[in-house]
């Protein structure tokens, strides 16, 4: 990191803190935990009224640092870095910007690596299933503790996207506007197909022991790298992968058919490596079912339309040419039920040869658009004060 990174074009320097609601707490799946802690990070000044509250919604992998450092020899920003700070997109200078790892998660919140009150072990796989639902009145709580009756705007990509049509459903009159990035409201067949396979790896490796490897001092990093690789590749295009690696060789020769890696090959492995490092197994098994079970409509007789119906957000939803796991067709389903249904919504198709991912680059047009409603949204705020 940079002085200059640091002073202009970064939020700088960030602390997580730590919220911490001591009263039970009712889940969708009919349990209760015994209260919860969510790590969350804070970008930007509230202002008097708390008008310009900004929430980010993570998505499967994400966590609460999505932009700065956490030290000045920090050499790796929040992962949301380019879209997030003074003058960027979602602009740091403009708004507040709340930032939280969820329910579940595995950096600081409460989920199955925390502690069972009840046993005084980790909860593990006795850890409860967690909903989207779950996590807005999650978050609901961290914004009354932060003096947020209404957020300006809530922002996510794939999963946080589901995360902010559910809040514009679930609380229309707390929800300024929702901004849903290569997102869907419920997973396609195939989708869920490739969550379930990426579950499988992890729960047939040997080190699994039943969601109890802690127990055992152990951890199944080669199931969670298999999982992590098929989700990666199903994140990327084909174009994009053709222009980034080709058919280019690491090691070996061909023709011998001898000690050959490709480059795609020991990328994949490397990433697949390191989440395993930084991931913890149960909570990819939670996460990839929190996005399965997602289906709003399903509360609404099956109709994506009467779902919508009394939100009062303005939307804008954005998808990717490229993006096969959350194609523009899943996103074209929402922007349809919206027009439907008489609310007042905005789409844009981006042109990208990255994939799934795109939603976490900084591409121009990309940018031009959420930065230009975001501009609306604050313009609207700053009006109505």
């Amino acid at each position: 990191m940079t002085e200059g990174e640091t002073s202009s074009s970064s939020v700088g320097i960030v602390t997580p803190r730590v919220f911490r609601h001591d009263a039970d707490f009712e889940l969708q799946c009919g349990r209760t935990l015994p209260g919860f802690e969510l790590v969350y990070e804070t970008y930007g000044e509230l202002n008097a009224d708390a008008s310009n509250a900004l929430l980010i919604c993570h998505a499967l992998s994400g966590n609460h640092h999505a932009a700065g450092y956490h030290s000045p020899e920090d050499r790796k920003p929040g992962w949301w870095e380019s879209c997030i700070g003074p003058g960027k997109p979602i602009d740091s200078n403009r708004f507040f910007i709340v930032s939280l790892n969820n329910l579940g998660g595995c950096h600081g919140s409460t989920g199955p690596i925390s502690t069972n009150p009840d046993t005084g072990s980790p909860w593990g796989p006795e850890f409860p299933p967690v909903t989207v639902k779950d996590w807005v009145a999650s978050q609901l709580l961290l914004a009354r503790h932060l003096g947020i009756e209404h957020f300006a705007a809530i922002v996510g990509g794939s999963l946080g996207g589901m995360q902010a049509l559910q809040w514009a459903i679930d609380h229309p009159e707390r929800t300024g506007s929702a901004i849903l990035i290569a997102s869907a409201a419920r997973l396609s067949a195939q989708n869920i197909a490739f969550n379930e396979i990426a579950r499988q790896a992890i729960t047939t490796d040997p080190n699994y022991f039943g969601g109890r490897y802690r127990e055992h001092q152990q951890h199944p990093n080669l199931g969670l790298m298999l999982a992590r690789m098929v989700g990666h590749v199903t994140y990327l295009s084909d174009d994009g992968m053709r222009q980034k690696f080709g058919r280019e060789l690491k090691s070996g020769d061909p023709s011998v058919a001898q000690d050959v890696e490709f480059q795609v090959e020991s990328y994949l492995q490397y990433q697949g490596r390191s989440f395993s490092e930084r991931f913890d197994a149960n909570t990819y098994l939670l996460m990839t079912r929190a996005l399965d079970y997602f289906d709003p409509a399903s509360d609404f007789d099956d109709s994506l339309v009467e779902a919508v119906a009394s939100t009062q957000a303005r939307f804008c939803v954005i998808s990717f040419t490229t993006d096969w796991r959350f194609s523009t067709d899943r996103s074209k389903e929402i922007v349809d039920a919206l027009i439907t249904a008489k609310r007042n919504v905005c789409s844009a198709v981006i042109e990208s040869p990255h994939g799934h991912d795109s939603f976490l680059l900084p591409i121009p047009r990309y940018f031009d658009v959420l930065g230009g409603f975001l501009n609306r949204v604050y313009a609207d705020a700053d009006h109505a004060n």
